[in-house]
This record gives C-alpha cells, structure tokens and sequence, in this order.
C-alpha cells in the first residue's frame, strides 16, 4: 500500500486527516504510534524528529508529508476523490483555507491549552493562561454562531458553504474536543447543529468510533 499515516486515534489533528481519508474512501495503512507499537515510533522518529503527528509517507511518490492541512490539500491534489475538499475556483478555495486556520488557531489552539494545562502537575498549573483560553474560546464559538447563521438569515450547512470541504475535516475534531472541554451551550444552536453534522459525517463518525476504546484516556 502506497500510503502510510502515522498517528494517534485520540489525536484531534490525526481526526482531521482521517476524515479526509475516510470521506474519499482512501486506501492507507495506519501506523498507530504508541507504546504498544516501538517500531511505527522508531520510523516516526526518523522520518520527522519535530515529533509532531499525523505525518503522511507516500512510498509511491518517495514523499514525506508533515502537517494536518498539508496532508489533505495534498491528498486532494494527488489522490482524489469523490468528494473534492479544496475547491478548484481559487477565491472559493481561500474561504476554505481561512475557515481551515480559523478552527486550527482559534478553536484547536485554545482546546489545546486547555487540555495540556490538565496534563500538568499540580504545582505547576496555569488558570490565567487556562481563564485565557477560555474567553478565546467563547469569542471564537460567537463568531461561528454568527457566521452559520448567516446568508439570507438561514443557516448555511458546512463551514466554508454548501459543501464539505478541508475547513470542515478541521472543524469537526476541534468543535468536538472543544465542547467537550468548555461547552459550546445551548446558546448557540446552530454551531451545536454543524457540531452535530460534522459527527454524523462519515468520515469523522468512523475515526471517533476508532477511537472510541482510548476515550477513557482524554484528560478530564
């Protein structure tokens, strides 16, 4: 098999990708790294010593690919599918590349604080920098609120518009963790609704279930 995607199942940047993956019916093989598997670790390693994951190898392309949205604008430019995640209309295409870092940097990025502050001993946490988060959190789901609920007062189905695309695969996990960590609440209805549409997408609904048996492991 041609393509190797090294990763983690609870990894909300590994969702990402493989929601692309799963959305295209992609053939790849998983490299799950843990500690259970030394030899994935070991060529991970080697093959990206930032140690930061998903990384995507193509042996039929001799290509090593680093990084969420790289991978999949990758992925769509070299193995397509029936659902094509990075328009070809270039202005269209920018939309779906800004929605994209806007989930990245302004959802996943705060979770992300959240969750490594639980990670951290006791005398050594930090509630302003984990208070800070939050309110960027708070910002960030009004702006998603606002913005789904835009376009003639009806709410639009997916991030970037009308279709699934890279902004959504980055919505998904981020949206989910994010609740999970600071609630969305009910006061925000329609990122809730695209919160629920995401999960029901295949290809998020596959690499949740996948994950399903490390659940117990997200810090709480």
């Amino acid at each position: 098999m041609s393509l190797t995607l090294f990763a983690h199942p609870l990894s909300s940047y590994c969702w990402k990708v493989l929601a692309a993956l799963y959305e295209n019916g992609t053939p790849f093989e998983m490299a799950v790294l843990s500690p259970d598997n030394p030899e994935a670790g070991a060529e991970f390693a080697r093959l990206w010593p930032v140690g930061k994951f998903p990384l995507l190898k193509d042996s039929a392309r001799d290509r090593i690919v680093p990084e969420s949205t790289i991978i999949i604008d990758y992925l769509d430019q070299h193995y397509p599918g029936p659902v094509k995640l990075i328009p070809d209309d270039r202005d269209a295409a920018r939309q779906v590349r800004l929605a994209d870092r806007f989930f990245d940097l302004h959802v996943h990025h705060h979770m992300q604080r959240i969750v490594n502050d639980l990670l951290r001993p006791a005398g050594d946490k930090d509630p302003t920098g984990v208070a800070e988060a939050r309110a960027k959190l708070d910002v960030a789901y009004d702006m998603i609120e606002a913005d789904m609920s835009a376009k003639t007062g009806a709410s639009r189905t997916w991030a970037a518009g009308d279709a699934f695309s890279l902004a959504d695969c980055a919505a998904g996990p981020a949206l989910f963790y994010g609740n999970f960590q600071h609630p969305i609440g009910e006061g925000r209805p329609n990122t809730l609704a695209y919160l629920k549409r995401l999960t029901e997408r295949p290809g998020l609904a596959r690499a949740m279930k996948e994950a399903e048996p490390f659940m117990h492991m997200v810090p709480r």
